[in-house]
């Protein structure tokens, strides 16, 4: 039997690791970096968050569409929904707990000034608001203030432990002069650990892999 939610607006809905009662979707793909670019051509109309219930059928939206205003990629962590809002009237970014019909309450506002809004996002165990680029490096705005360089070939992909964890990839046997590959091609990734002052614990070769129930592995 096909069940149907009680909206029907023909979108795709994402997964949201550690958990499986809510997805979630965007009615556009922008992002909040976007909002820059929206303001060299004037407004950006906005877009709005869509979580989508399976037990109840139900789908949620947490605001309503407002001009200039763009939402972030939920993540589930300790029973709540977390995403961020850039709001480029105001010049801020914000944090929000969510749980439909129950939370919705902002728990920090940042400065838009005071944060690279390149790859802003939010990982971690507990949650950690970060963004990474390899000019500005890796920098983290809450709870902590971290940062440290990164290069175009690493990115951070989880914060456990009071552990910074960084993929690198790493490709081996390419042929410079003739731009191709050789049989002794390798193409693989590297884990690099760092501390929250970024010196760096441990490496290993190593690809992190999250599960759908919010369990990571290490392939």
């Amino acid at each position: 039997m096909i069940k149907k939610f009680n909206s029907i607006d023909g979108r795709y809905i994402e997964k949201i690791y550690g958990q499986d009662r809510f997805g979630y979707a965007k009615s556009d793909f922008e992002d909040i970096y976007d909002l820059i670019e929206w303001s060299k051509l004037g407004e950006y109309p906005g877009n709005e968050l869509f979580f989508y219930d399976f037990e109840k059928g139900k789908v949620y939206k947490p605001f309503d569409k407002e001009r200039n205003i763009v939402y972030g990629n939920p993540v589930f962590e300790n029973h709540f929904l977390y995403f961020l809002q850039g709001d480029y009237v105001k010049k801020k970014v914000s944090l929000y707990r969510y749980f439909p019909e129950r939370v919705l309450e902002k728990v920090i506002e940042l400065e838009m000034e005071e944060v690279n809004l390149y790859n802003l996002t939010i990982i971690g165990d507990p949650l950690y608001v970060i963004s990474q680029d390899a000019e500005d490096g890796f920098c983290c705005y809450y709870p902590n203030k971290i940062s440290f360089p990164l290069n175009e070939r690493e990115s951070v992909v989880l914060i456990d432990d009071d552990k910074i964890y960084i993929e690198r990839w790493i490709e081996e046997g390419w042929d410079e002069e003739n731009n191709c590959r050789t049989d002794k091609y390798k193409y693989y990734t590297e884990i690099v650990v760092k501390d929250f002052l970024g010196k760096t614990i441990e490496k290993y070769i190593g690809c992190l892999n999250k599960h759908s129930n919010g369990e990571w592995w290490i392939s």
